[in-house]
């Protein structure tokens, strides 16, 4: 009952989010064979960081591996994915017109939460690799070829660092017993941290870089410090709701 009362209040996120990548995925591999038509007419002349940005994002396009980094694990999903952890997390146990009667089953109040988030991140995990694993799916049919081991490892890295904006959104729902300050607080958060990453985008191990793989797509090595710190955070953040939410007079 309580795994069902968990997806009848975030299956309407889950389903709109998947319908979303869905469409979005296919688009971003059929449009390829347009955007190389595209490439010559790109300006590359010019001096300092923003010409030096322009041909940096010209060559990656060059090649159907860069090209598939770049707007999908680096970009739609990557933004998408952070939205969508966001919004799966919202509400958490405190809100709608359940929440009391919810509250006072007999049922430990950890496991309740537990339940909570296991059932987000579960829909977080399918509305990252399932879109993803259609690349490989698509790529045949304008002759491309993308391997399902690289759509994997990029896809556990986003999936890895959307769960720590997961925990956080499930922390705040703890604290605010409404939908809406968890979720504007929470996107505020992850916009100040955009705007850190595009500020300081060289250094190697900015959040959403971290989240894209971008090091394993230049070096292959993967990002392992960025993914452990990442899932401190989660399960700091979950330690946190259960232990907010248990000490919390209703």
């Amino acid at each position: 009952m309580l795994w069902y009362n968990a997806w009848l209040e975030t299956r309407w996120r889950f389903l709109i989010g998947l319908a979303l990548l869905l469409c979005s995925v296919v688009a971003t591999v059929l449009l390829y064979p347009q955007l190389l038509k595209l490439i010559p007419l790109a300006p590359t002349n010019g001096s300092g960081e923003l010409a030096q940005k322009i041909r940096e994002s010209v060559e990656l396009l060059r090649q159907y591996r860069g090209y598939v980094w770049s707007k999908w694990f680096g970009d739609n999903l990557l933004k998408m994915a952070t939205l969508f952890a966001i919004l799966l997390g919202t509400g958490g146990v405190l809100s709608g017109r359940a929440a009391m009667f919810t509250l006072s089953m007999p049922i430990s109040r950890s496991r309740l939460l537990g339940i909570r988030a296991a059932t987000g991140l579960a829909e977080l995990f399918i509305l990252v690799f399932i879109p993803s694993l259609f690349i490989p799916l698509l790529s045949p049919a304008i002759r491309q070829s993308y391997g399902v081991g690289t759509v994997l490892i990029h896809s556990a890295c986003v999936f890895v660092v959307a769960a720590a904006f997961f925990g956080m959104t499930l922390l705040l729902s703890t604290i605010f017993s409404d939908v809406w300050r968890p979720l504007l607080i929470a996107l505020a958060i992850a916009v100040v941290i955009g705007i850190h990453d595009e500020i300081f985008y060289r250094q190697p191990y900015t959040v959403f870089r971290v989240m894209s793989g971008e090091s394993y797509f230049r070096g292959g090595q993967m990002p392992w410090g960025g993914l452990l710190l990442s899932a401190i955070v989660s399960a700091v953040m979950y330690y946190g709701a259960v232990a907010k939410l248990a000490r919390r007079d209703f």
